[in-house]
């Protein structure tokens, strides 16, 4: 039975030390291709997430049985059926999101990420530390698209949660900047991704090293309690 600080340990390696767009530059294709605003980003994410937990349960189950010798085929026929539920689902119930995604529904079978997480953690794991594993690197893929559409959609066209009517009709895009706003195309087009991910990359790493160099500041000496006199 897995306790709280392998949990804890689990979410924080795929949400941020290990996170897929940040630290190991996995799936770039869809990460810079997708984002060009928040709920393309994020809907992509959790389909995502759908796919790696369930494919790393599911092959966290089977490892004993699955030989040695033809483990990679078997791994991506189990991810490639987990992607066409997810295809067919956001088809019937989603179309209109599901043609703004496109081909990268489908294409999620080849992002490395999958694939990976399945290879190096299920495979060797056992059934809920790999489902929780495959999740929480999902939900590091998901804040970390889901921002880097955000930012991209905030500076090109001054509004967020545009397409959001394609996943509920009752709800449309905010104006965050004057509508007068020209916008910075530049952030739309794929120059852009590469940009504002560069900016997030620095972030992070500033991040890290202020950590390091505050960890490794000496401890302040101990003051003496001064007594009465």
């Amino acid at each position: 039975m897995i306790n709280w600080t392998e949990t804890r340990d689990i979410f924080a390696n795929g949400a941020w030390k290990q996170n897929s767009s940040l630290v190991q530059m996995l799936g770039m294709c869809p990460t810079l291709a997708i984002t060009t605003s928040l709920v393309n980003g994020a809907m992509l994410s959790l389909a995502t997430i759908f796919v790696m937990s369930l494919s790393g349960f599911v092959v966290s189950c089977l490892r004993n049985f699955i030989p040695h010798e033809i483990r990679i085929p078997v791994f991506i026929m189990i991810a490639a059926a987990l992607v066409t539920v997810v295809d067919l689902v956001m088809a019937a119930y989603l179309p209109d999101m599901h043609k703004i995604l496109g081909i990268f529904i489908p294409l999620i079978i080849t992002n490395c990420l999958v694939l990976a997480r399945i290879e190096a953690f299920a495979a060797k794991k056992d059934a809920i530390q790999s489902l929780l594993d495959g999740a929480f690197m999902g939900v590091g893929m998901l804040w970390t698209l889901g921002m880097l559409g955000g930012l991209r959609e905030l500076i090109g066209a001054g509004t967020l949660f545009s397409g959001i009517d394609a996943v509920i009709p009752s709800l449309h895009a905010l104006q965050l900047l004057p509508e007068n706003y020209p916008g910075l195309l530049v952030a739309i087009l794929p120059p852009g991704a590469f940009i504002v991910l560069a900016f997030m990359v620095a972030a992070r790493n500033w991040i890290e090293a202020t950590r390091a160099a505050r960890a490794q500041l000496p401890m302040p000496a101990p003051t003496s309690a001064g007594g009465c006199h």
